[in-house]
């Protein structure tokens, strides 16, 4: 259960709570390497997919009541025209591989840009017979991203300098909170920036969303 009063005192050590975080085994826990050849080359029913999307993505849950994936979610993917549909109620390898592309892009992207990501993807090279196929491009994709994972770690042992070099005449007790905001909001601003950037991509080749905005 969550602290709802929080002091102070509760804040850690900046220093200390990143290099636990950049640790390996965190760092695995925070993105799982779900290689190619870890994706079953067999169809499976429903219950299948959520369970093995379950236990090897589970890791990443932030909490351990969330779901990674569940039937609902599934058919939903199908409904938005995300997903080709299952052959007689199994799905494969490709349709795995493009629920795992589902789960990464939409932390932070809307289904319409989902949607115009994966359509053609979908189009041009499910079930394709040539190179590249689907599970080609995952390969090629998630081998290039573990090569970066390192250059990730590093950027953020930069922001940890950043947040410390924050705040160092304010009063002891005060610095852990105020460094560890600090770090937050680096982190939040990259994070806003590359989506906003991936959004301009997507635009560019889409057109602007027409969506009407959501009052809040």
């Amino acid at each position: 259960m969550k602290k709802t009063d929080i002091t102070r005192e509760d804040f850690p050590d900046l220093q200390k709570l990143m290099s636990k975080l950049l640790s390996p085994s965190q760092m695995e826990s925070i993105l799982p390497d779900l290689k190619a050849d870890d994706i079953p080359d067999i169809d499976l029913y429903m219950d299948q997919v959520t369970t093995f999307m379950d236990s090897h993505l589970g890791s990443a849950r932030r909490n351990e009541t969330d779901k990674v994936l569940t039937k609902t979610m599934i058919n939903n993917y199908a409904k938005n025209k995300l997903l080709p549909p299952p052959e007689k109620k199994k799905y494969s390898r490709e349709h795995l591989i493009m629920m795992l592309f589902i789960y990464y892009f939409k932390g932070f992207l809307s289904m319409q840009d989902i949607r115009f990501l994966l359509q053609p993807l979908s189009s041009e090279f499910f079930g394709s017979k040539e190179s590249p196929d689907i599970c080609e491009i995952y390969r090629t994709i998630s081998e290039a991203g573990a090569d970066h994972i390192g250059n990730v770690s590093r950027n953020m042992e930069d922001f940890t300098r950043y947040a410390l070099d924050c705040f160092k005449e304010a009063d002891p007790e005060d610095r852990p909170m105020l460094q560890y905001f600090a770090m937050i909001c680096f982190l939040s601003i990259d994070i806003y920036f590359k989506k906003r950037i991936v959004e301009k991509m997507i635009d560019e080749v889409s057109g602007p969303s027409n969506d009407t905005p959501s009052k809040k």
